[in-house]
């Protein structure tokens, strides 16, 4: 099984590029808003926990299925111990079955991101993003309060590629991650 961790800033394309993964590559798509959403339209608002255990069963699931391999979005806080330590948690879930992990990192320009957080396709797969105002106020926040870009050579996996996509189409970045990591 091949696990792909695309991960990168808020509105870097993570979901859009990972959807073009899926589509070339035949892997399956969880982009971290697939747990968010759901437990914010049952619970009226943002409950950690719940999402926390609704991905571990996911990610249970699919690493004791014969899927070919999982792409899995996440805003990854360089600063930040626990989000170090989830990744790892991931991987753990994941490496009995023998997987391969894989690691894409989008950078992408803050005015390209704040544009991008009101897409169409965005806004259809996650709904907390539609009140624009608040979307763009906790994008900044995000990246004032976090490192959300890795340090050069910080990731210490051996897959690993980063891709500035400012200026790329979500199909090309996907070629670019399929091509590297022979998807």
């Amino acid at each position: 099984m091949k696990v792909l961790f695309l991960i990168g800033a808020g509105a870097a394309g993570k979901m859009t590029v990972g959807q073009e993964v899926m589509k070339r590559a035949g892997l399956r798509l969880f982009h971290n808003h697939m747990a968010i959403e759901p437990v914010i339209e049952i619970f009226g608002s943002f409950n950690g926990r719940a999402i926390a255990r609704i991905r571990e069963v996911i990610f249970e699931e699919l690493a004791a299925s014969d899927c070919k391999g999982v792409i899995f979005t996440y805003m990854w806080a360089f600063d930040m111990q626990s989000d170090w330590d989830y990744i790892e948690h991931v991987m753990d879930i994941f490496r009995p079955a023998g997987a391969e992990f894989y690691f894409a990192e989008l950078v992408a320009s803050q005015e390209v991101r704040l544009a991008r957080n009101r897409t169409e396709n965005r806004l259809a797969h996650k709904p907390s993003k539609r009140d624009a105002a608040l979307s763009d106020a906790r994008l900044l926040h995000e990246d004032s309060s976090h490192r959300l870009v890795s340090h050069e050579g910080e990731i210490p996996y051996g897959h690993y590629l980063r891709i500035d996509n400012t200026d790329l189409s979500a199909a090309a970045a996907a070629e670019r991650i399929i091509a590297e990591f022979g998807l």
